[in-house]
């Protein structure tokens, strides 16, 4: 069955176009890629690769306005194999309590999805558009299936789900913690298990996703029982534009102070602020980096402690949620290609059994989609791994459980 995978991130899309085989839903597997690619820093000058089995690898870049311009980029890419898709599975980051499980596209779940937008308003309208574009481009008879980043944390214990609310109130309008980048956490965990030949079931992780977007999982046996990102997106570590935590009084302090809405303030939290708003500068990781070794800017520097002291923070308090960990599991953007990031959120860690292994850590860089490789040392009782999570082929394969349940 060829599927094709939409993967919508607040600034990049992701796509792939794969055959997914096997007759039950616990033996699917994926064939060589037809065709993939990504656009990624969409809102400028943005970046776009491709390559496939019968494609030649191409790199470009061209200014890219929203995801709207860029779904209409990736579906010309893939004009010529459109007639072959049979399903497309599309990444939607907020299904709230509703959609927990792989569900299929009709008008109604595209209403329910937009309906949550105000939850995540830098990934579902992202999402939409992926859907909606898709839908003009093919036939109405190729099934569409969402599979939402929520449904991975629903196994969560419901002391980890509640905030301290009046219980009437947060019942009333479903505030709950629900967790998000579920998908990469799923995979990185996967990931990891295939790598080191051990089953998930007995296994105790802590999974770091840092990219743009930044989130870490206590994940017990395969499932999720603790998270850093709560009701939307905004809660838990520093992020590229995202503040993480905050006191929750700043909202309306701001709004008084500054005489704007309050939303004009939850758009600064989610827009404004994180490595941006500390740095003055960027929210990329690569760059600061630079800035602050070779023009040694004060404010880079500390943008960068500030992300690694919040990451380590919870990765403490994660290690008490679990009684101890088996391994940390570092993947993402930054998780996967920065080692000076990894170097100092485990920097200090000696007391709980873990240390990095220097020449390890460097050397683990640009792995391919679905490998991990060890960058702790063979003597620490905590292993570290990156993992490069491959959350097109967990998609994929998702899409296809669906499908094949309704046919």
């Amino acid at each position: 069955m060829p599927i094709l995978v939409i993967n919508s991130g607040s600034s990049s899309i992701k796509f792939r176009l794969v055959e997914v085989t096997g007759k039950g839903s616990g033996d699917l597997t994926t064939g060589p890629v037809m065709l993939e690619g990504s656009i990624k820093g969409i809102g400028g000058s943005a970046s776009i690769e491709t390559r496939g089995l019968h494609v030649t690898h191409s790199k470009s870049s061209l200014d890219v306005r929203d995801h709207a311009e860029a779904l209409r980029i990736v579906l010309d890419v893939l004009s010529g194999s459109l007639h072959e898709i049979e399903a497309v599975g599309h990444r939607v980051v907020h299904g709230g309590d509703r959609y927990v499980e792989p569900t299929l596209i009709n008008d109604q779940v595209e209403a329910g999805i937009d309906a949550l937008a105000e939850l995540a308003p830098l990934h579902n309208p992202a999402c939409l558009a992926g859907i909606r574009g898709a839908k003009a481009m093919l036939s109405s008879v190729v099934p569409m299936v969402a599979v939402f980043d929520t449904a991975f944390h629903q196994t969560m214990p419901e002391v980890a789900k509640r905030y301290a609310l009046p219980v009437e109130l947060a019942d009333r309008h479903r505030i709950r913690r629900y967790g998000f980048h579920g998908i990469a956490h799923a995979s990185l965990a996967h990931g990891y298990a295939a790598t080191v030949g051990t089953p998930l079931k007995g296994l105790r992780l802590i999974t770091l996703q840092l990219g743009n977007g930044c989130s870490v999982a206590a994940i017990d046996g395969g499932l999720s029982v603790e998270t850093s990102m709560g009701f939307t997106p905004l809660e838990g570590l520093v992020m590229g534009t995202r503040s993480g935590d905050v006191d929750a009084s700043i909202v309306s302090y701001l709004s008084e102070r500054e005489k704007v809405e309050p939303g004009e303030v939850e758009r600064w939290l989610n827009e404004r602020s994180g490595l941006l708003g500390i740095s003055g500068r960027s929210n990329d990781m690569k760059e600061l980096l630079r800035a602050a070794e070779q023009e040694h800017d004060k404010r880079a520097e500390f943008a960068i402690e500030l992300f690694c002291y919040r990451a380590r923070k919870y990765l403490g308090a994660y290690l008490t949620v679990l009684g101890g960990a088996d391994a940390i599991v570092f993947g993402g953007g930054i998780g996967e290609n920065a080692p000076e990031i990894r170097r100092r959120i485990c920097h200090g860690m000696d007391w709980c059994g873990w240390r990095l292994d220097s020449n390890r850590n460097g050397a683990a860089v640009g792995l391919t989609q679905g490998a991990g490789t060890k960058i702790s040392t063979d003597d620490s009782k905590v292993k570290v791994y990156v993992v490069a999570a491959d959350e097109e082929t967990w998609i994929a394969k998702e899409t296809a459980r669906c499908v094949r349940a309704i046919r």
